[in-house]
């Protein structure tokens, strides 16, 4: 077993993942993540990019291959550590936003804080920095059902900074908006990141996220690939063409 790179936060080394089926979701996959790095990991849907994420940050357990985070062997973790490790140092952005209806804004980003024990008036603090950082502090008091799609997913991404995580995952966090609003709120997530050294892992299946990233790792069918031609918005995925990497 190789000990990963010291500057990487996150290393995973010859990752394969095979779905309840028998059919394969990753095939072999090796990255590397820097500390305060935003990663943007593209390809069209169904090419592994959920599966990866999902097994970098714990939610999935590692059946053949190796990932490291700070030179701890996640791996090599049993469920209740992963758990914790997912709770304490990562936060996770899904597709499309979901909040608790039951609370207002301002509760929902505050949720991971006081789940971690943080008293309700220093979450309440650290929730409404974020809400105003992404421009929805005056929403803060409404309840989730009051707002359009682009402010919950604007209210998911204050909930996923406002611990102040050492990786956040987002998994396509804005496939759900418009294309204006799309880049809008990937522009605001990844700025908002690098402000305070959080290191991201981007799954998008647009190509356009890539430019806001450091650096881009593509995916087609389970493996990293050097290019990847995704068709237009509406086109058949099928048409995608690829070239592997060496």
């Amino acid at each position: 077993m190789v000990a990963p790179p010291d500057n990487d936060v996150l290393w995973a080394r010859a990752l394969h993942f095979t779905y309840s089926d028998g059919s394969p979701a990753l095939s072999g996959v090796s990255l590397g993540v820097q500390e305060g790095e935003v990663l943007a990991v593209i390809g069209p849907r169904g090419s592994g990019k959920t599966t990866l994420l999902q097994c970098l940050s714990g939610m999935l357990p590692v059946r053949r291959g190796e990932v490291w985070f700070n030179s701890v062997p996640v791996h090599k973790m049993g469920p209740l550590a992963r758990e914790r490790l997912r709770r304490d140092r990562f936060s996770w952005i899904d597709p499309a936003p979901s909040l608790v209806p039951e609370l207002n804004v301002w509760e929902n980003a505050a949720l991971p804080l006081m789940l971690r024990g943080t008293s309700r008036r220093r979450a309440k603090t650290a929730a409404l920095e974020w809400l105003e950082r992404l421009d929805v502090g005056k929403v803060a008091r409404k309840r989730p059902h009051q707002l359009v799609q682009a402010e919950r997913q604007r209210v998911c991404i204050a909930r996923a900074l406002a611990p102040s995580p050492t990786v956040l995952f987002a998994d396509e966090p804005a496939a759900s908006l418009h294309r204006t609003d799309r880049t809008q709120v990937l522009r605001t997530l990844t700025t908002a990141a690098r402000s305070h050294g959080i290191t991201v892992v981007l799954a998008s299946y647009e190509p356009d996220a890539a430019p806001l990233a450091d650096r881009r790792l593509t995916l087609l069918d389970g493996r990293r690939v050097s290019t990847v031609q995704l068709p237009p918005v509406g086109e058949a995925e099928g048409r995608a063409a690829c070239s592997l990497s060496a």
